[in-house]
């Protein structure tokens, strides 16, 4: 079952070393993505899945490696790299998480189906284990001219659909997003968002956003859902 989840984006700037002068400007989602993680470490959890966008759906192995932007960190290259949703999430957990020896990784094409996102959700937090989830991924990309997908006037009420669901604790908010219009505004939160909808199905959780804006024209999201007290 799902005990509890955090989402937050993945911009390569939430990285300070790959931000360099420019970081203080993003300290403010820095830190709330730093909260929202140590919220999910708190919780008591028997496995821990971390869920980003990759090139094809399934289990991946590897680490975090900034190279590609020019940054010499780790000090040793990993053997295996992970997809880059995946790798924010990996070194969030490095700075921000407990120990936990049972973190798996899991990539979702970015294409997948909103029924297969939520089935997929759904075998990943099956049966009696407490599950928490480590959801990557951003909204759209299309809020300005300046932004990776140029604007897009659909951009907004796309994002404010996602992003009500998302406050509110409700998965139903999230299968409902539009993937193909999803797909057209670059939004690759949008399948790891409905893996969590199907990890919740109908449970009731405590929702926080603790952050959220489109400060380079790309909707970030930052917060948790945390299993109600009371419940199993």
């Amino acid at each position: 079952m799902l005990a509890a989840a955090a989402f937050v984006p993945v911009p390569p700037l939430l990285v300070p070393e790959i931000a360099g002068g420019s970081a203080a400007a993003d300290e403010p989602m820095r830190a709330a993505c730093g909260a929202a993680v140590r919220r999910l470490s708190a919780a008591t959890l028997d496995e821990l899945i971390v869920v980003g966008a990759g090139a094809c759906t399934g289990e991946v192995t590897g680490s975090w490696d900034w190279r590609g932007f020019g940054v010499a960190s780790p000090a040793e290259p990993p053997a295996d790299r992970l997809p880059h949703a995946l790798a924010i999430g990996a070194w969030l957990l490095q700075r921000h998480g407990g120990p936990n020896d049972a973190t798996r990784f899991q990539a979702i094409s970015e294409d997948l189906p909103a029924a297969d996102c939520a089935d997929l959700g759904r075998a990943l937090a099956g049966g009696e284990r407490r599950v928490g989830l480590l959801v990557c991924g951003d909204g759209s990309a299309c809020r300005t001219e300046k932004a990776p997908g140029y604007f897009d006037p659909d951009a907004p009420a796309w994002d404010e659909a996602a992003l009500a669901a998302l406050r509110r604790g409700e998965p139903t908010g999230l299968l409902a997003l539009d993937g193909e219009l999803g797909a057209r505004l670059l939004a690759a939160g949008r399948a790891p968002w409905q893996v969590l909808a199907g990890a919740a199905g109908d449970d009731a959780f405590d929702a926080t956003v603790d952050w959220a804006d489109a400060p380079y024209g790309v909707m970030y999201v930052v917060g948790t859902w945390m299993r109600k007290k009371g419940t199993r």
